[in-house]
């Protein structure tokens, strides 16, 4: 039987995965993202595959590959990361390919994600969806009658630079609004930004300047007022972007994936009251939100596809059914 091979690179891991061509991963492997140069995580890729192939040649263990990547991937193959250092206009596509020996597709994160689960999970059979993409930064896949929407310049889908909130956001400026009140490090500093005012919370046993989304999270689950709070506000601003996606897109699903989908069930209710609040009202009624569940493999599901449809385009062109 014939495998891609599937990887996500993010901004702090990257998982690779052997896919066969029903979906299924039969393989995994997850490391820290090396970025002690900007030829650090390419390597780490090829390296990957290379364990993964478990002693075949490359070109024997697949026959194709799919990459994500937390950015910008440009029509001649260059990638752009800000997240990942020296990453202005990485030649991903040439390099992976000639490195590999093997068709490599490469696809932003946000995109990767809605084709994943417009193939295996809550999109499928869905020609409108967006999957909102909550984790370190905010990003929207977004398929509209069934196509991807990419927009002039390969940035649609920026999400966490909806503007929701009239008065101006401090840490907006590199972020976006959104994310810079949303995202896993917005919890963390709206926690240790009100700690250190002198709000009461069980997180003050901590040490405040370390404190982490998932402590945030973990204090939310013991019923922290404070926690719950942030939580809570974090959901409302939530909503009033999905409110503007809702209306400008007007959307069959939004799948909501990313770190952040597993404490939806902290942040969902807020999300939803404020976007029935701010959101067109015919198509606030008719949408669906949902959390996803393949969140943690809706990228490499997403990469997988990209590399399975590749192959299929290529044995068309050769002629080969």
């Amino acid at each position: 039987m014939s495998h891609v091979l599937a990887v996500d690179l993010g901004g702090s891991k990257c998982s690779a995965a052997v896919v066969d061509c029903d979906g299924k991963i039969l393989s995994r492997q997850t490391v820290p993202v090396d970025v002690s140069s900007s030829s650090a995580p390419v390597l780490q890729i090829i390296q990957l595959a290379t364990e993964l192939a478990g002693g075949k040649k490359l070109e024997d263990a697949y026959v194709a590959a799919g990459v994500a990547v937390p950015g910008l991937v440009r029509p001649d193959g260059t990638v752009w990361a800000p997240n990942l250092p020296g990453w202005e206009a990485v030649p991903l596509v040439s390099d992976l390919s000639r490195s590999l020996s093997l068709p490599v597709q490469v696809e932003s994160d946000r995109n990767a994600a809605a084709l994943g689960e417009f193939w295996l999970g809550a999109a499928r059979g869905k020609s409108d969806a967006i999957v909102l993409m909550i984790g370190t930064g905010i990003g929207a896949g977004i398929l509209s009658g069934g196509q991807i929407i990419r927009g002039a310049h390969e940035l649609a889908g920026c999400a966490g630079w909806l503007t929701v909130m009239r008065e101006t956001v401090q840490a907006a400026e590199n972020n976006g609004e959104l994310e810079s009140l949303v995202a896993g490090p917005a919890i963390a500093r709206c926690a240790r930004d009100r700690l250190r005012d002198g709000e009461a919370s069980s997180l003050a046993r901590l040490d405040v300047s370390k404190i982490t989304g998932h402590d945030v999270a973990a204090a939310a689950r013991r019923r922290d007022r404070l926690a719950l709070d942030i939580f809570n506000r974090a959901g409302r601003f939530l909503g009033f972007g999905v409110a503007n996606l809702i209306s400008i897109l007007d959307p069959e699903i939004i799948i909501l994936g990313g770190g952040m989908a597993a404490v939806a069930d902290l942040y969902l209710d807020a999300l939803q009251k404020a976007m029935f609040e701010r959101a067109q009202p015919l198509a606030a009624q008719k949408v669906s939100i949902v959390v996803s569940k393949i969140a943690d493999t809706a990228n490499l599901l997403g990469c997988a596809r990209l590399a399975w449809d590749s192959v299929v385009k290529l044995r068309k062109h050769d002629g080969i059914q």
